[in-house]
């Protein structure tokens, strides 16, 4: 009986056992997601990649099953995120919602960045492209775009240019602008787009350029006036604005927005990702609002996005020598 009953607690102890380590392996490596997922948004709210993650957060929630939360870290335009995130464990719960500014123009443009866009990256999924809006306060001394360039060259320095901060994208494009046209001009570098717009609307500040998202509700208002867009042919979005290559031949200039995790993560969780967030970025009623903001939906692989961040990270550091840009 003894020898029976020996045998039997062994075996439900072995079995216990069994099940502790099981559910050990299970909590270190099982499936993924089993608890919240971060996504930082490098910028205030109201920003585009504010409004772009929030709108998907609630499918990623629903397909992922766990939790989605947005989480603003703003400064540095975008860098205090983006470190936040570079210093973060790569297991696929802290992610940032990066773009072009914050990973290829900034650590060409900022002597203060530290991090590497494609070392302490990990690429998830590039998820739209866009393009720059040159808008105006309805006070400014002139009703185009064409009439800012003329102004801006009867009235040197004085064109007062906001952009979501110092050797950010939005920045940069336009010192490629008025390098290309032949005018000079004062920037005005502010946290977020929600300012901006407030500030011009105040008389504050006589121009801005920005992603289209953020200032769009209140172009669509005429609290401020849109002048040009940077891309390549007119959108449908707004049909009567004019492209900057109609008065500065040959001037156009596309960003793009993506989501990004710390180096290292594991090849499949990045792969999960990539593929939820496709499929949440093309949920008809997000394409739909997204394209109002004139953001175009891209669906591609991690290896995509990789390509064309080292293919920028390139190009825009050529382009910050070839118009002098000095880094502060």
């Amino acid at each position: 009986m003894s020898y029976f009953l020996n045998k039997y607690l062994s075996t439900a102890v072995l079995a216990l056992l069994l099940g502790l380590f099981s559910q050990l392996i299970s909590a270190q490596s099982g499936t993924y997601p089993n608890r919240p997922i971060k996504i930082i948004i490098p910028f205030p709210p109201g920003n585009t990649t504010d409004i772009m993650t929030r709108l998907i957060a609630p499918k990623l929630q629903e397909r992922l099953g766990q939790a989605v939360i947005v989480d603003n870290k703003a400064g540095g335009s975008g860098v205090i995120g983006m470190e936040f995130v570079a210093k973060s464990k790569p297991d696929g719960y802290t992610l940032v919602a990066s773009q072009g500014g914050n990973m290829v123009v900034l650590p060409h443009t900022s002597k203060n960045i530290a991090y590497s866009p494609i070392a302490d990256f990990s690429s998830i999924a590039l998820s739209t492209y866009n393009y720059q809006v040159i808008t105006a306060a309805n006070q400014a001394p002139f009703k185009t775009f064409a009439q800012m360039i003329d102004w801006a060259k009867a009235n040197p320095g004085q064109l007062t240019v906001a952009s979501n901060g110092e050797g950010g994208f939005p920045h940069l494009v336009f010192e490629h602008l008025a390098k290309t046209a032949g005018i000079t001009f004062t920037h005005v570098p502010y946290k977020g787009s929600a300012q901006i717009v407030t500030d011009m609307i105040g008389g504050q500040v006589m121009t801005s350029v920005d992603g289209v998202s953020g200032p769009a509700p209140h172009i669509r208002s005429g609290a401020i006036r849109l002048l040009a867009i940077s891309n390549k042919s007119k959108v449908t979005e707004w049909p009567n604005t004019p492209t900057v290559s109609e008065t500065i031949p040959g001037w156009t200039s596309n960003g793009w927005f993506a989501y990004s995790g710390p180096a290292g993560m594991n090849k499949d969780i990045v792969r999960k990702l990539n593929m939820e967030i496709n499929r949440a970025m093309n949920a008809p009623e997000v394409v739909e609002q997204l394209k109002s903001y004139g953001l175009e939906v891209v669906s591609e692989s991690p290896e995509y996005f990789d390509r064309v961040l080292k293919d920028d990270y390139a190009r825009y550091g050529k382009l910050v020598k070839d118009i002098g840009y000095v880094p502060h």
